[in-house]
């Protein structure tokens, strides 16, 4: 299957899923390519990764990441 690169974007609202949104980004660890955290008193906390990996694998991170309460997830992959 053919890797693509993307971007995906994580907003968290409940600060308390930061540990498990952080344990699935590890899981996934050779997916991500780059890492930009945006940490937030007010207000929802933005994680923007870079991927590489086949949309299955993509697919995969983002599902489990969407998943969990209080964090929203977005994504957009190049051709």
């Amino acid at each position: 299957m053919e890797k693509r690169v993307g971007t995906v974007i994580i907003a968290i609202g409940d600060r308390e899923q930061a540990p498990m949104v952080n344990g699935i980004i590890s899981k996934h660890s050779e997916t991500v390519i780059g890492r930009l955290g945006l940490p937030r008193h007010e207000g929802r906390s933005i994680i923007s990764l870079v991927v590489e990996g086949t949309t299955d694998e993509i697919g995969a991170l983002t599902g489990q990441l969407g998943n969990l309460d209080g964090v929203e997830v977005k994504s957009a992959l190049l051709k």
